[in-house]
């Protein structure tokens, strides 16, 4: 068989499935799951250890895109930037931007050591409006020593205000972005 009598996209085309085959080839040991042995027939068991694993598919990782996105727009939100402003003066416990909850440590003003409180924001929508926040406070009173101490959830106006005062900042930062100007990425000269 003479090469002058085959057709072009004839040879394109053995070529491109030569080194699709020998890409695949190379990938084998990499795909997971791939060893029969190693992987139960079951398939609620695959499942349930892939989600014990946090193994999933998502269509970020089918393109390559490794980056998470969970705190790239932390700061761009306004509800949660506020929320950080207001309680800025207690010590953070837990701050879970992705899960959407803030919990503060146990903060006691120097007036009264024996009380302190505990505030946690649950986040529920990232529109700013009145039920878009959950907010608990706990107020643990102790006599005398640490050891005996008792924790109720307030039920008081601390609540109210902390949500007025965020859903407040929260509504500044939402203007003053507003009126920030737009960087234009594909503007030309």
């Amino acid at each position: 068989m003479n090469l002058k009598t085959i057709p072009y996209q004839v040879v394109k085309s053995i070529a491109f499935v030569c080194f699709i085959a020998v890409f695949l080839n190379s990938c084998i040991d990499k795909i997971p799951g791939g060893d029969a042995r190693k992987v139960s027939a079951d398939p609620k068991e695959r499942v349930k250890k892939n989600l014990e694993e946090g193994r999933g598919f998502t269509l970020n990782n089918a393109f390559g895109n490794t980056s998470r996105g969970v705190f790239e727009f932390a700061s761009s939100n306004e509800l949660w930037r506020a929320s950080l402003d207001v309680i800025d003066f207690m010590p953070l416990s837990s701050v879970n931007y992705s899960g959407g909850i803030i919990i503060s440590d146990w903060y006691s003003s120097e007036q009264n050591l024996n009380e302190s409180i505990k505030i946690s924001i649950r986040f529920l929508t990232n529109e700013i409006r009145s039920d878009a926040l959950d907010i608990k406070v706990f107020k643990k009173i102790c006599n005398g020593s640490l050891v005996n101490c008792k924790i109720t959830e307030n039920q008081n106006d601390v609540e109210t205000e902390l949500k007025k005062q965020i859903l407040k900042k929260a509504t500044i930062y939402k203007e003053e972005n507003k009126k920030k100007p737009k960087n234009n990425l594909f503007k030309t000269n």
